[in-house]
C-alpha cells in the first residue's frame, strides 16, 4: 500500500536515534533523545489552500526537520508514519 498525500500534505518517516554520543557512551533506547528529524517519503501536489497559492518546497527524500507536535501519525504495513503540512517543516537538513 501506499500513501498519497493531497494539497500541501508531506508524508515523512522518522530517522532512527543516534546509538551512540559524539564521545563513544553507547545510549540504551531510554536515553536516546528522539530527533525530530525525518525522511520525505511522499509530496502533495500543493495548490490553492485557504486561498493561498502552495509551492512545494521539499521533495522525496529529504530530510527535514520539523514542528515536536505537528502532525498525524499513521502506520501502514507494519511501517510508521507522520502526515504534516508543509508549514510544519521547519527546514531541510544538507
Amino acid at each position: 500500500m501506499k500513501i498519497k498525500p493531497l494539497a500541501d500534505r508531506v508524508v515523512i518517516k522518522m530517522v532512527e536515534a543516534e546509538e551512540k554520543t559524539k564521545s563513544g557512551i553507547i545510549l540504551t533506547g531510554s536515553a536516546k533523545e528522539q530527533p525530530q528529524m525525518a525522511e520525505v517519503i511522499e509530496v502533495g501536489p500543493g495548490g490553492m489552500v485557504d486561498g493561498k497559492e502552495i509551492k512545494m518546497e521539499v521533495k522525496a527524500g529529504d530530510r527535514v526537520i520539523f514542528s515536536k507536535y505537528a502532525g498525524t501519525e499513521v502506520k501502514l504495513d507494519g511501517e510508521e508514519y507522520i502526515i504534516v503540512r508543509q508549514n510544519d517543516i521547519l527546514g531541510i537538513v544538507e
